[in-house]
C-alpha cells in the first residue's frame, strides 16, 4: 500500500510541476513569424494543456481508484471481523451446552452407579442373612444331632 501512495504522491507531484511549467511558459510571438508557424505553436500548447489536464484526470482517476480500494478493504475487514466474532460466539454457545450435557450426564451416571452400589449392597445384605441363616439351621441341626447322640439316642 506505500508503493500506492508513493505513485499518487509522484502524480500529485508531476501534475503539480508540469501546471507550473506551463503557467510560467509564456511564449513571445513576434509579428514578424509567419501566421501558419503561429498557428502550430498555438495547437502545441493546447495540445500540452490538454495533455496536462488529461494527466489530471489520470491522477484523480488513480487516486479515486485507490480510495475505493482501501474502502472496499476496509469493508471486507469489518465484514470478516463480524463473522469471526459471530462464529466465536457460535463455539462458546455450543461448548457451553456441550458442558451443560456433559454435566446433565455425569449426574445421570452418578445417581445409576449411586443406585447399582444401593442395588448391590441390598443384595449383598439378602445373601449375607440368607447364609447366616442357612449356617444357623444347619448349625442347630448338627447341636441337635451331637445332644441327641450325646444323651445316647440313635441318629436317624
Amino acid at each position: 500500500m506505500a508503493t500506492t501512495m508513493t505513485k499518487s504522491q509522484q502524480a500529485r507531484k508531476a501534475v503539480s510541476k508540469d501546471v507550473k511549467q506551463t503557467a510560467e511558459f509564456t511564449p513571445e510571438v513576434s509579428e514578424e513569424v509567419s501566421d501558419p508557424l503561429n498557428q502550430l505553436m498555438h495547437q502545441a500548447q493546447a495540445a500540452y494543456v490538454s495533455y496536462l489536464q488529461a494527466q489530471r484526470k489520470v491522477a484523480a482517476a488513480y487516486q479515486h481508484a485507490q480510495y475505493e480500494g482501501e474502502k472496499a478493504y476496509e469493508e471486507t475487514e469489518e465484514q470478516a471481523a463480524n463473522v469471526c466474532a459471530e462464529a466465536m460466539e457460535k463455539a462458546s454457545q455450543a461448548r457451553e451446552k456441550a458442558e451443560r450435557e456433559a454435566e446433565e450426564e455425569y449426574k445421570e451416571a452418578r445417581g445409576r452407579a449411586g443406585q447399582a452400589y444401593q442395588d448391590s449392597a441390598t443384595e449383598a445384605s439378602r445373601v449375607r442373612k440368607e447364609t447366616i441363616e442357612k449356617a444357623w439351621e444347619a448349625t442347630k441341626g448338627n447341636s441337635d444331632k451331637i445332644w441327641t447322640i450325646f444323651q445316647g439316642g440313635t441318629e436317624t
